[in-house]
């Protein structure tokens, strides 16, 4: 039996800490949080102003609060050989993430970070039948969320197909183009970037969070397939030609919670103290990527 942490109880933490309570194996939680607004509704659990007191309580912790402080908060508890669930992005900068890795190999503590749609049903049940794709067209449409605005639609939505891409292709970056614009706040808000690959793959991304609906696909074309995933749905249809004929397969998905799945390999990590540091590496890619797309976005005309 385990005790947990969540540090910051908005939106997503609020979720964190109710798969935590699902699971059978965590004895105890706690919860941290500046805002008391955001304790008050769980007065039956431990809770804290400073995630600092949780230390020594906890046996792993999640921490969804804004971008900008994860590098301090997860610098903490790795510190003191906590392990660690961060949300994405792992960290505002490339440099912060590469710091965290370093203390995480130091101190043998995992470091993992919450790239959700790794676990997403659809995805998992899909990966078998992509190989060698031609081209990749990602497309991830939220409407104004009045959250996440500390940081640009390319860290807060882009990067889950960034990452997924990265570990798709397992290849390196030959070029990339971007633009965004800034619409609805400081940052940008709707972006677009061309990423060329070594092999020649080219993947298209389109990440908003301006829109009047919610979108999550993928679309993958292959020689002679194309593969049609959304994620939102968890559902998959895969078109093939076999010699003059197009055929339609829709692939039979077990529907699960990919946040819980995620959560739950966490603490199956923990449990058999086991120390993997390819989970922050392969997010850190993806980071290092989006931050390219920002300053290609950023750089004057």
């Amino acid at each position: 039996m385990l005790n947990v942490g969540v540090v910051g109880i908005g939106k997503l933490g609020s979720i964190h800490l109710r798969i935590y309570k699902e699971i059978k194996d965590i004895r105890k939680i706690y919860i941290a949080d500046t805002n008391q607004n955001h304790l008050k509704p769980h007065q039956n659990l431990s809770n804290y102003e400073d995630y600092k007191q949780l230390k020594g309580k906890i046996d792993l912790v999640s921490i969804a609060t804004p971008t900008f402080t994860h590098y301090e908060i997860a610098s903490f508890f790795l510190k003191n050989k906590i392990p660690v669930l961060v949300e994405k992005p792992l960290t505002k900068t490339l440099k912060e993430a590469e710091t965290l890795i370093k203390l995480s190999q130091k101190n043998k503590t995992m470091l993992f970070v919450g790239h959700v749609e790794r676990y997403n049903s659809a995805y998992l049940a899909v990966k078998k039948y992509i190989k060698n794709p031609l081209f990749i067209e990602c497309h991830r449409l939220n409407p104004y969320p009045n959250r996440s605005l500390d940081i640009s639609v390319v860290l807060d939505l882009m990067i889950h197909d960034l990452d997924i891409i990265l570990g798709l292709l397992n290849d390196k970056v030959k070029k990339v183009q971007a633009k965004g614009v800034k619409v609805l706040s400081s940052s940008e808000d709707i972006a677009n970037a061309r990423i060329t690959f070594n092999n020649g793959c080219v993947a298209n991304i389109t990440a908003s969070r301006i829109s009047g609906k919610r979108e999550r696909k993928i679309r993958i074309f292959m020689q002679n397939c194309y593969i049609s995933l959304d994620y939102a749905t968890q559902s998959v249809e895969i078109y093939k030609k076999t010699k003059n004929k197009i055929t339609k397969k829709i692939l039979p998905i077990n529907k699960e919670e990919p946040l819980k799945k995620e959560i739950i390999e966490f603490i199956n990590l923990v449990k058999k103290k086991s120390f993997d540091i390819s989970f922050a590496e392969k997010a850190k890619n993806a980071l290092n990527i989006a931050c390219k797309i920002e300053k290609i976005i950023q750089r004057p005309r």
